[in-house]
């Protein structure tokens, strides 16, 4: 768990770290592909509006994985081409990158505080995810919440590379 701990605060660091950046580029164009097809080319704006609503949205369906029968796996999460998901990031769009990098902040702050009070217990719960079937909480929160938000900062940090090569 503390490795866990620490690479999701290391990973949300590294990205409130590119604040100045992301807010300095503003304004980021739209782009006209932000779902899961393949010519699918996120801008700053789709990326900040996911993770935003990533972090709140996996450590809520982890929270009620552990507030469910123990004795059952209960289901949880989504696939990319949810429309909730692809909804949101629609609206969030098209928020300013200040604003947006403050829900991120709000959400850091829950997902880290939910990932520091887990027991060994709470980490070997499993919930049935719909593409990878039973899951145990741990692996959750390395695969949906950590990892997940460290390729989201590689990315950001590549969007902003090539900006500054331009």
């Amino acid at each position: 768990m503390d490795e866990l701990a620490s690479r999701l605060h290391d990973a949300g660091t590294e990205l409130l770290d590119l604040r100045g950046a992301l807010v300095a580029g503003e304004p980021w164009p739209l782009s006209a592909a932000y779902g899961t097809e393949p010519e699918a080319d996120w801008g700053p704006r789709e990326v900040l509006a996911h993770v935003n609503e990533m972090l709140a949205y996996w450590t809520g369906q982890l929270e009620a994985v552990l507030a469910a029968d123990p004795a059952a796996a209960p289901p949880f999460g989504r696939v990319a081409t949810d429309s909730n998901r692809l909804d949101r990031i629609a609206i969030d769009r098209q928020r300013p990158a200040g604003e947006l990098l403050d829900g991120i902040e709000g959400g850091l702050r829950r997902a880290s505080a939910f990932v520091e009070r887990l027991t060994a217990a709470d980490l070997d719960r499993a919930g049935f995810h719909p593409t990878r079937g039973d899951v145990r909480v741990a692996d959750a929160i390395e695969r949906f919440l950590v990892a997940h938000l460290e390729d989201h900062v590689v990315q950001l940090r590549e969007i902003l590379a090539r900006r500054r090569s331009a």
